[in-house]
């Protein structure tokens, strides 16, 4: 495979002349060149999951507008559902730009990203899906293949190796704003962390849990590597599983967003051991602060909607320590959302990189048994 890297402005020319004039998906590092470009030219429209941006870009082509979907393999498993049963029989000719994790030596990569990375190539060959790999193929002759499957009403994939896309010569998606006297990520991480006792606490794939570890790492603690958007889930999970025990879920908002059905189920559950606090950014910050859709969004009118007994927001610093305890100490399920500023500065090591997945996993069910208050 040819080590070259395509430029971000290359790249995104290439498509153009393609005839592509819309674009969705889902952020992933390794695509935050082209990202970035197609979001200051206008022609970008975020989407919540993988699956979503898909049938996004079913509704521009049944329209007649040519687009694509930028997203990450990890992601691959919310695309199948309207990849197999919209795309495919309805014979809609989508244009997928994926990146590869875990691809193709699992070793060099996150342990989340393993199963993924060596069976995506397989799921398209599976589906009779047409791909092509940037790298082993160029840009475009892949472009090519994809303007053939299209004039067969065919999908195409354009597989993306790690570093085959360069970054764009911009400035990042969400500027950086001053921290002083604002609530920000560490800020509320660390409060919450010296709130907590034998709680359990699930922690959202990202930034998040990555901070919560770096705060006080904890056996009651699962650190959540990918999955995203089902940290709540796994929360509500343990909740109705053991309802004498408090459960406490840190989410993202893009995380929380991916899967916002979820919160429909927490708050129909009447889990009075659940809090679920959101940490509000405004943005994707592990993949390059690509901005989320939560500037528009009324978070209190959302927990109350979604049927949660209890709703709670802060965002300043000062009011911090009162709400949490006040969401700790209240019959859930009870939804906090706290508005911060982005600080892509302070970033840690993952949990994993000490303790690994099945490590995590053994400790947590110990601190999780009947009878244990081993949260510390």
């Amino acid at each position: 495979m040819t080590a070259t890297t395509v430029s971000a402005d290359a790249f995104v020319s290439a498509l153009h002349a393609y005839g592509v004039r819309k674009v969705t998906g889902v952020p992933c590092g390794h695509l935050a060149g082209p990202w970035t470009l197609f979001d200051e030219a206008g022609l970008l429209t975020p989407a919540a999951s993988e699956g979503a941006a898909l049938s996004i870009e079913a509704g521009w082509e049944l329209a007649g507008q040519t687009s694509v979907v930028l997203c990450q393999n990890s992601g691959f498993g919310n695309l199948v559902n309207p990849l197999t049963s919209l795309v495919l029989p309805y014979r809609i000719p989508v244009l997928v730009v994926m990146t590869m994790r875990g691809w193709p030596d699992p070793e060099e990569d996150e342990p989340q990203h393993a199963a993924m990375g060596t069976s995506t190539v397989g799921m398209l060959e599976t589906y009779d899906v047409p791909y092509a790999v940037l790298g082993e193929s160029t840009l475009e002759d892949s472009l090519a293949r994809a303007a053939e499957a299209r004039s067969h009403d065919r999908p195409f994939f354009l597989l993306v190796p790690r570093g085959a896309i360069g970054r764009a010569d911009t400035a990042t998606a969400v500027a950086a704003e001053p921290v002083a006297g604002r609530l920000t990520r560490p800020l509320a991480v660390s409060a919450l962390m010296a709130e907590l006792t034998d709680e359990l606490l699930v922690t959202t794939t990202g930034y998040l849990s990555r901070q919560a570890h770096h705060e006080r790492d904890r056996p009651g603690t699962f650190y959540m590597q990918g999955s995203m958007g089902h940290a709540s889930a796994i929360g509500i999970g343990l909740a109705t599983a053991g309802p004498s025990r408090r459960v406490v879920v840190l989410d993202g908002d893009g995380a929380f967003l991916m899967h916002l059905g979820t919160g429909s189920t927490i708050g129909a559950s009447g889990a009075e051991n659940l809090v679920h606090i959101v940490v509000d950014n405004g943005c994707y910050e592990s993949t390059g602060c690509q901005t989320t859709t939560t500037g528009a969004m009324d978070w209190a009118a959302l927990g109350h909607g979604l049927g949660y007994r209890s709703v709670l927001t802060c965002e300043d610093p000062a009011e911090l320590a009162g709400t949490l305890r006040t969401a700790l100490g209240t019959p859930g399920p009870v939804f906090c959302a706290l508005t911060v500023v982005p600080t892509p500065g302070e970033v840690h090591p993952r949990a994993t990189a000490s303790t690994g997945p099945l490590d995590i996993v053994k400790r947590f069910r110990q601190a999780a048994a009947p009878g244990s208050l081993d949260g510390s």
